[in-house]
């Protein structure tokens, strides 16, 4: 099977730089917020060209705490994407706000001319979620338009699009090293990202209960910080190796471009920096058929994602699903080719030659 992920072949390049790294941390006797932590904020906020990065337990909590600290709460309202993992939605509603879905575009991305309609005749909203999804990053011109325009303080989801031009428009940045993420740890993680000194200070504050200083609890915070652990082996091991993954990755979507040539097989537009997290594909026909055509020959396709966020249960069962009908759509045809670095080439071409014989 040609893995969607695969995380053997992963260990088999950096397994002896992630034990070396553990051994530093075991070594040390320091084992949370220590100076693998320090340093990988340090090295990843000069990654990504701006002051601040403040490590977390994970991308929901990053987006979260990146919403509280703008001062999101009961009762807001916030725009964003209705298209991406349960945690974009997840963290709007965990603060007591409500997530307003904007449709998407033919790419799969949150439609920002949709956003700027929605933004004009509902003054009530100020907060706004982008998704970059895939490894796409949105229009910044764009994005910067609605910022100016409207006033709205934006947390930028860039879970899926380190190394983009993504992060540098919102107020706040939020990131995710989960593993399977273009720069993942061996477990969760996360990153918030921002210029702000008075941010970051409140997100340092928010992720450790709350602590102004030990014991003195201004705020009713969270547990929610970046293990030492994950911290050493993101720094150590796996940002070194990011900029070959990224360039395989993008060899690897030039050559899917260039050899699919299926017509029941779509693939949308995307930006020329892509770092191209996923490879996303519209099929034509039942989506179950293709799905098990191309499982069956050894290819493992995934679907990311088969509801849009304005469908699921767990917005509530007054929540007005009404709307997004392009992102509907989108889901209920796309469907994921591997694209993860360790990809060979003759794995790649057996991926282009599945696809061009798949006749639905």
């Amino acid at each position: 099977m040609i893995l969607a992920n695969d995380f053997q072949r992963q260990w088999a390049d950096a397994g002896a730089d992630v034990l070396a790294a553990v051994t530093e941390v075991g070594e040390s006797g320091w084992y949370v917020l220590g100076k693998q932590v320090a340093g990988f904020e340090a090295a990843l906020a000069q990654y990504w060209g701006l002051p601040h990065a403040v490590g977390v337990a994970n991308g929901l909590d990053a987006i979260e705490m990146s919403l509280r600290a703008l001062g999101c709460g009961p009762g807001d309202f916030v725009l964003t994407s209705p298209i991406s993992a349960f945690a974009t939605a997840l963290a709007i509603i965990k603060l007591g706000a409500t997530p307003v879905f904007a449709d998407c575009a033919a790419n799969g991305l949150v439609d920002l001319d949709d956003c700027r309609e929605i933004l004009s005749k509902r003054p009530e909203i100020h907060y706004f979620v982008p998704v970059h999804l895939y490894g796409h990053c949105l229009d910044i011109t764009k994005l910067e338009a609605l910022r100016d325009e409207f006033g709205v303080q934006i947390v930028e989801d860039c879970a899926q699009s380190i190394g983009t031009a993504c992060g540098r428009v919102g107020q706040l940045a939020a990131t995710s090293f989960y593993p399977t993420k273009n720069l993942g740890a061996l477990g969760d993680g996360g990153a918030v990202l921002c210029r702000s000194d008075e941010l970051a200070a409140k997100v340092r504050q928010l992720r450790d209960y709350g602590q102004s200083r030990k014991y003195v609890h201004d705020v009713a915070g969270y547990n929610s910080r970046l293990d030492e652990l994950q911290a050493a082996v993101l720094l150590k091991t796996f940002l070194p190796r990011l900029a070959g993954w990224t360039k395989r990755r993008q060899a690897i979507a030039a050559a899917y471009r260039a050899g699919l040539s299926n017509p029941r097989i779509t693939v949308p537009e995307a930006p020329a920096d892509s770092v191209w997290h996923l490879f996303p594909v519209l099929v034509e026909g039942p989506k179950t058929e293709a799905l098990a055509y191309f499982r069956a020959a050894g290819i493992g396709v995934a679907e990311h994602y088969p509801q849009a966020l304005i469908e699921q249960p767990a917005l509530g069962a007054t929540f007005d699903r009404k709307g997004c009908e392009r992102a509907k759509q989108f889901c209920r045809q796309q469907m994921s080719l591997p694209i993860h670095p360790y990809l060979t080439d003759e794995e790649v071409q057996k991926v282009i030659e599945v696809a061009n014989s798949w006749r639905g």
